[in-house]
């Protein structure tokens, strides 16, 4: 996991429709940057939905909400829109992101070793510094503690 301090790593990822995002564009804002393992799996369904439920309240404090995996574009248009989820997923297909923000580690599934997306969620300041950073987050709960961190 990056620290809090760091720059956080430039990206350029496409989202569900194909549209290319960077960190770049995201200057002058806070970015809440949430690593997921898949689409449409339960944790992250409600990982998803929590943030979608509470994203007015994060664009009130000026805030965008970025979830990445290494799903496709095409899952994740299916996924956005069977829970209509409002803001940006970014498909990491090439795990480019992924590893420069040191989440792509060894999991235990089960008694066997895997290696994969460890649920971590970076908030990252308008200067484009990680201020928080979060490993193995609760899903359920990561998106009301993203929203008290940015009160905080």
């Amino acid at each position: 996991m990056l620290e809090v301090g760091m720059k956080a790593p430039a990206f350029a990822l496409p989202d569900q429709d194909n549209q290319v995002h960077t960190l770049e564009e995201y200057r002058g804002k806070k970015v809440v940057l949430y690593f997921y393992p898949r689409d449409n799996t339960a944790g992250c369904t409600k990982q998803a939905c929590g943030f979608g439920e509470l994203y007015p309240q994060f664009q009130e404090k000026d805030a965008v909400v970025i979830g990445v995996s290494k799903d496709s574009v095409a899952s994740h248009k299916k996924f956005q829109e069977k829970f209509n989820l409002p803001f940006t997923l970014l498909a990491d297909t090439e795990l480019a992101a992924i590893k420069a923000y040191d989440v792509w580690q060894e999991k235990n599934m089960y008694g066997k070793k895997t290696m994969g997306v460890v649920r971590t969620t970076y908030l990252i300041d308008e200067e484009g510094t990680i201020v928080k950073a979060f490993g193995k987050v609760k899903a359920e709960a990561n998106p009301a503690q993203m929203l008290g961190e940015l009160e905080g």
